[in-house]
C-alpha cells in the first residue's frame, strides 16, 4: 500500500491531504499543491486533473518545491498510486499506431529504441505484464508515460500528439 501526503505551500506549509489510492481532483482538498512526501509506495503525478497533462513519477522520499524540482507548469491536481509489481515485465512496442510497423517485445528496460531495435519511435504498445514508464528521450530522459497493463492503440488519442517514445524503463519493486 502506498502513501503520498500533498502540501499547498513549498516546504511541506499549508494545509495536506493524504492520498492512499487514485485520486482524479484534488481541488475538492487543496486549492494548490507545491510539495508532498511520499511515505511508501510510488505514485504518479499529474498536472491536470483526471490524470491528464504531463506526469511526473515519484517514489518515497520528500520534495518540499517539485515545481521547481521537476520543471512543472502547474500544480498537481490529480495523482495515481502504482500498484507493484513482483512477477515478469513484458512489453511489446510498434512502430506505427494501432499495432502496425515493425514490433519488438520487451522484457527489460531499453535506454534508446533506435540504437537497440532501429525504429525511429514508438507509436503504439501491448502492455502483457508488469508496469512500465514510457520516455520521449533516450536514457530515460524527458516527458514520461505511466504505462499500467493494457493495449494502446495510439498514443495521440491519449493527449500525446507529436510526442515520440525513445526509451522504456520498468517500475520495480524499488520504489
Amino acid at each position: 500500500m502506498g502513501k503520498i501526503i500533498f502540501y499547498e505551500e513549498k516546504n511541506f506549509q499549508g494545509r495536506s491531504h493524504e492520498c492512499m489510492s487514485d485520486c482524479a481532483d484534488m481541488s475538492s482538498y487543496l486549492s494548490r499543491s507545491q510539495s508532498c512526501r511520499v511515505e511508501s509506495g510510488c505514485f504518479m503525478v499529474y498536472e491536470r486533473n483526471n490524470y491528464m497533462g504531463n506526469q511526473f513519477f515519484m517514489r518515497r522520499g520528500e520534495y518540499s518545491d517539485y515545481m521547481s524540482m521537476m520543471g512543472m507548469r502547474e500544480s498537481i491536481k490529480s495523482c495515481r498510486m502504482i500498484p507493484m509489481h513482483r512477477g515478469q515485465f513484458r512489453m511489446k512496442i510498434y512502430e506505427k499506431e494501432n499495432f502496425g510497423g515493425q514490433s519488438h517485445e520487451m522484457m527489460e528496460d531499453c535506454d534508446n529504441v533506435m540504437d537497440r531495435y532501429h525504429m525511429n519511435e514508438c507509436q503504439s504498445c501491448n502492455v502483457m505484464d508488469g508496469h512500465w514508464l514510457m520516455y520521449e528521450q533516450p536514457q530515460f530522459r524527458g516527458k514520461m508515460m505511466y504505462m499500467r497493463p493494457g493495449e494502446y492503440r495510439n498514443f495521440k488519442e491519449m493527449g500525446m500528439s507529436g510526442q515520440r517514445f525513445m526509451s522504456m524503463r520498468r517500475i520495480t519493486d524499488m520504489c
